[in-house]
């Protein structure tokens, strides 16, 4: 019995030490490479053959510099208020969203743009509190190794933005016909609104919730982010926003609420 509890140990730590360098390694490759395939496409493709209804992927990685700085902004505005400021969590909009979701039938998260990512790039969908988990470390590891800049690039290039369909160069030219670094802040924000749930919500066909949507966050004092420090681009965006309530007024709108499976969870 001693000697089975004792291999069981044994294969313990070692799956352990192998996820721990497999995560790192993978963490670092990334912080300088393209990512050419995310853990959330392989589970949304393979969902999809499943049920029999194919839709491939659509996928056009492009560097940050060639993303307008309308559609940087755009997604800070609407999904990460704070996102030069904190260190991947924004403690503040978790305990809103505890708050909203004691007295809201359908639930909203607080995920910061980094947490999305962790989750988008190295993780499943789920809401189980073990990929919860998994994405609190991903997300400190991405931020302790990753500058801000790639985090946001990494963001925008994976972000699932419809059927298929991934990366805001790849929406861009589905449905503006143009490329991402052409995105007017119109278009841009009307990418940003339909974030919370991008297969229910349509950017081609935006329902009168998402033109709202889009409306806040056009409204937003517009500031654009730069290559700069982090330490500058955080003042900027601090000075420019009015206060917090014109954030959560747009992450936790009552209007008409994303359905239950809500990515950004």
């Amino acid at each position: 019995m001693k000697n089975n509890f004792k291999r069981f140990l044994n294969y313990l730590l070692k799956f352990a030490l192998a996820f721990l360098l497999l995560s790192l390694a993978s963490v670092i490759v990334y912080r300088f490479a393209p990512i050419p395939y995310t853990a959330l496409m392989f589970w949304k493709s393979t969902d999809a053959l499943i049920k029999g209804e194919p839709v491939g992927i659509n996928k056009k990685w492009v560097p940050i510099n060639e993303i307008s700085k309308a559609m940087q902004t755009a997604v800070i505005k609407a999904e990460d208020d704070k996102f030069y400021q904190h260190h991947g969590f924004d403690f503040e909009a978790i305990d809103k969203a505890i708050k909203y979701n004691k007295t809201h039938k359908k639930q909203k998260g607080a995920s910061t743009i980094s947490q999305q990512t962790a989750k988008n790039v190295f993780l499943w969908p789920s809401r189980n509190w073990i990929r919860k988990g998994m994405e609190v470390y991903f997300t400190v590891l991405i931020e302790l190794l990753w500058s801000k800049e790639r985090i946001l690039e990494a963001y925008l290039n994976v972000i699932e933005l419809g059927p298929g369909v991934y990366g805001v160069e790849a929406a861009s030219q589905k449905y503006f016909h143009k490329k991402a670094k052409s995105l007017t802040l119109s278009q841009a924000s009307l990418i940003a609104a339909i974030l919370p749930n991008p297969i229910k919500f349509k950017i081609d066909k935006p329902s009168a919730y998402i033109l709202k949507r889009q409306r806040k966050i056009m409204g937003r004092g517009f500031v654009v982010a730069t290559q700069k420090s982090s330490q500058e681009n955080a003042q900027k965006i601090e000075n420019a926003s009015q206060n917090s309530d014109e954030f959560f007024d747009i992450k936790f709108d009552e209007d008409e609420e994303p359905s239950a499976d809500s990515t950004n969870l």
